[in-house]
């Protein structure tokens, strides 16, 4: 591996040499931060610089098209999804680290090992006794570099290409499938019912108090103070649960001088 390095090194200009040990520590880092942060917002985050020097390592190498893949599709479309996500759940740090298989975490090491000596392996293996000689050739064959990789997907690898569409389409349709509720007709209410429903008497149509607005305590699971000075239970979320406050959490709250 080191005398492959040393050849290809060779014909490696310095603003390349530089730009790739940039990005590729950055990218080292990136993913030792993913694995060790334990908050799942900032391992997304870190999985994000990651992608990022990878579609600039991409482009640097002679390959625009894979580069802005990498940076569009996996970092902003596909990752920024699993943040939005994570971050509407509500990770923090107060996630369980109990581990509920034994072994896991050595388990994971060994294998872990074991697949990066198989991958330095392979790539030994497949290198050696080869001539690096960039993508620049397979370029002009095909006049650049979206068009090389067009012609090799819709040729040479269009059957692959074809199954992978049709079970990304059948894993998107499942899914759909699987969140659909379905519904009686008679549940389904017009607009007309829903507005009925909500001026009927006993209902409160107009906007309902924030938490905490008039009230005496600062805690979200008291409820709010009308004008009259009586409680509004609406106020509350449904969500929070419902418990007693102490005597000095129901106390009136004054600013002193």
């Amino acid at each position: 591996m080191i005398a492959i390095a040393a050849e290809a090194a060779g014909q490696v200009s310095t603003g390349e040499a530089w730009a790739f040990w940039i990005l590729g520590s950055l990218a080292v880092i990136g993913a030792l931060g993913m694995v060790m942060a334990r908050n799942a917002v900032h391992s997304a985050l870190w999985l994000i610089v990651t992608m990022l020097c990878l579609g600039f390592i991409y482009v640097i190498n002679e390959a625009p098209f894979l580069g802005a893949v990498q940076i569009i599709v996996y970092t902003g479309a596909i990752m920024m999804l699993f943040l939005f996500v994570l971050m509407l759940v509500g990770r923090d740090v107060s996630d369980s680290l109990i581990e509920t298989l034994r072994g896991q975490r050595i388990a994971a090491i060994l294998l872990g090992i074991a697949f990066g000596v198989l991958v330095a392996t392979g790539l030994a293996r497949s290198l050696g006794g080869t001539e690096v000689v960039g993508l620049a050739e397979a370029n002009s064959a095909s006049g650049g570099n979206v068009q090389a990789i067009a012609r090799l997907l819709f040729t040479k690898y269009v059957f692959g290409f074809e199954v992978t569409s049709a079970l990304l389409i059948t894993a998107a349709v499942g899914a759909m499938v699987l969140a659909h509720v379905e519904r009686a007709k008679e549940e389904i209410a017009d607009q007309v019912t829903r507005m009925k429903a909500r001026f009927r008497p006993g209902t409160y149509p107009g906007p309902k108090p924030g938490p905490g607005v008039y009230a005496n305590t600062m805690s979200v699971a008291a409820p709010a103070r009308l004008p009259d000075g009586n409680g509004a239970g609406s106020s509350i979320s449904p969500i929070l649960p419902v418990r007693e406050l102490t005597a000095g959490e129901a106390a009136p709250k004054r600013t002193e001088k």
